[in-house]
């Protein structure tokens, strides 16, 4: 560590208040892969592995998942086209695509309900929560990098997750 610099954990840990404003304060603003978008990924590899539909109430067994929670990321999943819904007491869930075609982006643009980003404010200028990002330095840096993880992102595929 640089002479005058901070350490940051080492400050957190003092105080625990603190350290939830923080945490709270970052959460605010940075990317973490939700619950939301693990649970899409999760199901989707199952479902890729199945020879035939499943329904919400097996997926959720299987992976101990919230049965309600799971229905409302399958169906928006199927809302994008990333499953097929089928009804009835053979239905459930399946691909609509090969899992070599279905982006993680896409995946957790869906599970989400909107574009994953790094910070809220990184996607354009007119969404910064500040509302000064014409005249923010680091505004740029995100930009650029939220375009490098979106591009990412977009060339993973489900089938590069399942590989062992």
């Amino acid at each position: 560590m640089v002479r005058g610099e901070v350490d940051f954990r080492a400050k957190c840990a003092e105080a625990d208040t603190f350290n939830g404003i923080i945490i709270q304060k970052l959460s605010d603003y940075f990317m973490l892969m939700t619950r939301a978008s693990e649970y899409a990924l999760l199901s989707l590899i199952v479902l890729a592995k199945a020879d035939k539909p499943m329904d919400a109430d097996t997926l959720s067994r299987e992976l101990d998942i919230s049965k309600s929670f799971l229905a409302k990321i399958l169906q928006a999943m199927a809302r994008k086209g990333i499953l097929n819904s089928f009804k009835g007491a053979h239905g459930g869930f399946s691909l609509a695509q090969k899992s070599s075609e279905i982006s993680v982006h896409a995946i957790m643009s869906a599970a989400e309900g909107k574009s994953p980003a790094v910070f809220e404010c990184a996607s354009s200028d007119s969404t910064c929560p500040s509302e000064k990002a014409s005249a923010c330095s680091i505004w740029p840096f995100l930009n650029r990098l939220q375009g490098k993880i979106d591009n990412f992102l977009e060339q993973l595929t489900l089938a590069d997750i399942m590989e062992k």
